[in-house]
């Protein structure tokens, strides 16, 4: 949960631009609860489109499937090739969520800077909290793992609620957000499908993760996580393994007790380069997973190509 190692950098970036982002928009189109209204007017009797601000660019391609063109989705974590901890919020961040009808964050401490932006703003703005709505909460003496749009499940009940959040911003779309998600709901269920057919070939199969972002997928493929819970929390933290623990953690590759090792390239370093090396060097399948939306791809594509991995690995 490394929100918290760079949620000071943001704040101070929201608190400078947090005038130039609610100065004129508090009582502009777009405030939650102003029914047809919210999505603004042209001034020629059609309506404008939604405007949408998500966390990250998994949301927001959910978001545009579902809204289609009723909707302007603007993603503040988009790039696929960077860090998503290390993001800082911008002026035109914060321009663009202030004058946001709808927003959907990931919640659990993955993107706190959502919450100090929305305090900035000083507007009541609908906000959908990915993992509240999930319902998951962490196991008693355990870290919750927030990674939710890794779980088939969850996302399939977000799918619901955008589409009903959205009609209610938005009446005369209704129609279409509702068979729009309908149909997201729909190819999700068949990645579940798929996710159950590797389950029944392969459950109680070891893994080793880096860190716990594909969990609840892998979970779901009826994989067995063998890792030190230890070294994944501490890589997920960005502090140092103790020797000890990533000792364990090389020696699952060498006992034959993990069938593949799936990790998050987009984050890395000499520890984790040790994990996926002493993979390699006893041929154990090598997963790359990451937290964001590759470019070109939707959400179910995405997914169904990690599952098409997983697959193939354990074949």
């Amino acid at each position: 949960m490394r929100a918290s190692r760079y949620l000071g950098a943001v704040l101070g970036g929201v608190m400078a631009v947090a005038l130039a982002g609610c100065g004129s928009s508090a009582s502009g189109p777009g405030t939650a609860g102003a029914g047809p209204s919210a999505a603004g007017s042209t001034g020629s009797g059609a309506a404008a489109p939604l405007s949408v601000v998500t966390s990250t660019n998994v949301y927001g391609d959910i978001v545009r499937q579902i809204a289609g063109d009723r909707a302007t989705v603007t993603a503040l974590i988009s790039n696929p090739d960077a860090d998503p901890h290390e993001f800082e919020a911008s002026a035109h961040d914060q321009l663009e969520l202030s004058r946001a009808d709808l927003v959907v964050e990931n919640g659990g401490g993955y993107d706190d800077f959502v919450g100090a932006m929305l305090t900035a703003s000083g507007r009541d703005i609908t906000v959908l909290d990915a993992v509240d709505i999930s319902g998951k909460s962490a196991e008693k003496g355990a870290e919750l793992n927030e990674h939710v749009w890794y779980d088939l499940p969850s996302m399939i009940t977000l799918v619901d609620t955008i589409g009903t959040a959205l009609g209610t911003l938005d009446p005369a779309g209704a129609d279409t957000f509702s068979a729009n998600a309908a149909d997201l709901r729909s190819q999700i269920r068949t990645l579940q499908d798929t996710a159950s057919a590797i389950a029944a070939a392969h459950r109680g199969a070891g893994v080793a993760i880096t860190e716990p972002v594909p969990l609840y997928l892998l979970q779901a493929c009826g994989l067995r996580n063998r890792t030190p819970e230890e070294f994944s929390e501490a890589i997920e933290e960005g502090i140092d393994v103790p020797a000890l623990v990533l000792q364990h953690t090389l020696d699952l590759f060498s006992g034959g007790t993990v069938a593949l090792l799936v990790y998050n390239e987009q984050t890395g370093g000499p520890q984790t380069d040790r994990v996926l090396k002493a993979a390699r060097s006893h041929d154990i399948p090598v997963v790359p997973v990451t937290e964001t939306l590759p470019a070109g791809q939707d959400y179910q594509g995405w997914m169904a190509d990690n599952l098409a991995a997983i697959g193939t690995a354990l074949g």
